[in-house]
């Protein structure tokens, strides 16, 4: 890391900053300027009505995501630093590559949708990082952000401008592609040392606890995600109603579900960091959609019942037999979700709640955006692979100072035995 990382990060840096003096613009003076004693809503009024959406969504994206991951006892640096890294980045480099896709050789002029939208293509790439977290470098991370946006992107605008189909909340452009690409990555990136596992993959109380805020504050801010760049009126109503009650559904079914894959019938608390926010990304296709709130609760409550037997039974299936080890699960969050997203979109347009697309059209969607990402993302891998990327070696893993300087004394070092009279978490002397 230390030869190559910042070396590669001013590079991109730099090359962003010339390719936005090329091609980015503020909107056009005459889009964003109201004219004095004017009644006439202008592009400056839709940005101002936008910018709390876009706040939430950028809280999403920089506390929500981050602290999600943040589950790994000796990876909370990492967990939170290397996700500020690559969004910073990826938003730079979402804002370009979907500006002059849909600029058509134009200037890209830079209004709150394409900033939402950079946004939204940051999103892909910390759904994939949850699946190599702890397993790759940031300059790794770097190279992987970079390729998975331009893929992004040109699976974005297939979805969109050719099939025409409805994905407001993009659980098949944004949460099933990020999955895949990332479990494809992993499964190149395969390590046979950790098949056994490894003592720095697992959690303490306090990791747990952290990560726990991130699943609030996206459960929170999830209806502005879906809803961010939906039509003005009945469709971005229809959208946070239904993100909404998909998520408070999904919430029981997440506990219910969790309690009764136990043998002791006790909750666990990675199915409750994560399954509880499947509602939100199941429902992303179909949210702008008058589905009636009953549907949506239906979806979201398939959702949570989905994600936590994929963390159950799934995830250990995968390490074991296909040898792809997803750290965070992403799968379960927002593979399998986003797969219901995608077919629950294919009923509600067969069922004639929107007339925007077409049964096919929206099965195409979704058969693209898994295609073009695990294709992608072996690709991805393979050039991650390059010894020049300085991946750490297998017992380095999962530990933050490998590429960070921690401090010599961290609370989890230290053991608490359990003893007679004694809680867990209560030293002995």
């Amino acid at each position: 890391m230390k030869s190559l990382f910042p070396y590669l990060a001013i590079l991109l840096e730099v090359a962003i900053i010339v390719l936005f003096g090329l091609f980015v613009q503020y909107e056009k003076d005459q889009n964003i300027h109201q004219q004095p004693n004017s009644t006439t809503s202008t592009a400056v009024d839709r940005f101002l009505e936008l910018y709390p959406l876009f706040q939430d969504v950028h809280v999403m994206i920089f506390v929500g995501f981050g602290f999600l991951m943040t589950f790994l006892k000796k990876y909370g640096f990492s967990s939170v630093g290397i996700n500020l890294l690559i969004a910073a980045l990826g938003l730079q480099w979402g804002t370009l590559v979907q500006g002059i896709l849909h600029s058509r050789g134009q200037k890209i002029h830079v209004g709150i949708k394409n900033m939402i939208n950079a946004d939204f293509s940051t999103a892909t790439v910390l759904i994939s990082f949850g699946a190599v977290l702890g397993k790759i470098s940031p300059c790794q991370m770097l190279i992987m952000t970079i390729i998975e946006i331009a893929v992004f992107a040109a699976n974005e605008h297939l979805v969109a401008e050719i099939f025409m189909a409805s994905d407001i909340g993009a659980s098949m452009t944004i949460h099933a592609f990020g999955a895949y690409f990332g479990l494809a990555v992993a499964g190149i990136l395969y390590r046979p040392g950790l098949r056994r596992g490894h003592d720095n993959n697992e959690s303490v109380y306090h990791s747990d606890l952290f990560a726990m805020i991130g699943t609030l504050f996206l459960w929170i801010f999830w209806p502005s995600f879906n809803s961010a760049i939906a039509e003005a009126g009945d469709k971005q109503y229809w959208a946070i109603v239904n993100t909404y009650f998909s998520l408070a559904a999904c919430v029981l079914t997440a506990f219910a579900f969790s309690s009764l894959v136990d043998h002791r019938g006790k909750l666990d608390m990675v199915h409750i960091q994560n399954a509880t926010l499947a509602g939100g990304v199941a429902v992303g296709t179909c949210a702008d959609m008058a589905i009636s709130p009953y549907i949506s609760m239906t979806i979201g409550s398939i959702a949570g019942m989905v994600s936590v037997l994929g963390f159950k039974f799934l995830t250990p299936l995968f390490a074991t037999k296909l040898r792809i080890h997803d750290t965070c699960g992403v799968h379960n969050l927002h593979g399998l979700p986003g797969v219901i997203g995608g077919l629950a979109g294919i009923g509600a347009v067969a069922l004639k709640a929107s007339n925007t697309s077409t049964p096919a059209m929206q099965a195409a969607a979704l058969g693209s955006s898994i295609g073009t990402a695990v294709v992608g993302g072996l690709i991805t891998g393979l050039i991650l692979k390059i010894p020049l990327c300085g991946q750490p070696p297998d017992e380095n893993c999962f530990d933050d100072s490998v590429f960070w300087e921690v401090p010599q004394w961290r609370e989890h070092d230290f053991h608490f035995p359990e003893l007679d009279g004694h809680s867990q978490l209560e030293p002995e002397f």
